[in-house]
């Protein structure tokens, strides 16, 4: 089994590609810039048992995720799945952003899903899926997290056409949201993040905090044939938190 995951190299992105890869299977692990973190992503896989490649390069752009899948087409004719993790977390209002960054951290927040799910689509085969990253900030509002929050939003729209597409080639589209977890991107975005950890582990019904292992195990189940008909789906891992 292979799997791309832009935004691979940090956070659920690294913790998905190790799941998804381990026990003889390959990561390809696309991240932007962060060298010592790919490597560690690396290490990672590798000890989980997998195979990983780093594939460094840009998805926010249509040419860049053709040259990350061109990468990976050198290596693999098949991708058993794509997960659009990647992130700029840039902390911002709505109306008070500067308006190109905005634009710049929306499109790789959000429509680069489509850049790269393009670009892949030659290695998608019957029983492949296409996964995005979502939060609770596509529809609630989060102080500082519109550039993500309203790209979440148009990501989670785009994963139902895209389930639609897809499904006559036998390939699935779902998205898992997340519970608040401790990763750089909450930390970028939050100024009080461990505080508001804290206060969610102590707020879940479940008795404790969301963990890595309970998003990554929703990912792999959906990935598996016994999921093969959810498809245009929102699964969201939280423990109850936000009923």
């Amino acid at each position: 089994m292979s799997v791309l995951v832009t935004g691979g190299s940090k956070g659920i992105g690294r913790r998905i590609a190790t799941r998804l890869a381990e026990d003889g299977g390959t990561a390809f692990i696309n991240y932007h810039s962060d060298d010592e973190a790919a490597q560690e992503a690396v290490a990672a896989v590798e000890e989980a048992g997998g195979e990983a490649h780093l594939v460094k390069g840009d998805v926010s752009t249509p040419e860049g995720a053709q040259a990350v899948v061109d990468q990976v087409a050198e290596e693999t004719d098949e991708l058993g799945q794509v997960v659009h993790c990647a992130v700029d977390p840039y902390s911002t209002s709505v109306v008070e952003a500067d308006s190109e960054r905005f634009t710049e951290a929306v499109t790789l927040n959000g429509v680069a899903l489509q850049y790269v799910v393009s670009a892949a689509l030659p290695l998608l085969d019957e029983g492949s899926s296409v996964f995005f990253l979502s939060s609770r900030g596509s529809d609630t509002v989060v102080p500082g997290y519109a550039a993500i929050g309203t790209a979440k939003a148009m990501g989670e729209s785009m994963i139902r056409y895209m389930a639609k597409e897809l499904a006559p080639r036998g390939v699935r589209a779902n998205t898992v949201a997340a519970g608040p977890l401790e990763t750089d991107a909450i930390h970028s975005v939050l100024d009080n993040a461990e505080e508001r950890l804290e206060a969610a582990a102590e707020a879940n019904p479940s008795g404790r905090g969301l963990e890595f292992d309970d998003v990554t195990e929703a990912v792999a189940w959906l990935a598996s044939p016994e999921a093969e008909m959810v498809n245009g789906q929102l699964l969201f891992v939280d423990g109850g938190l936000y009923l």
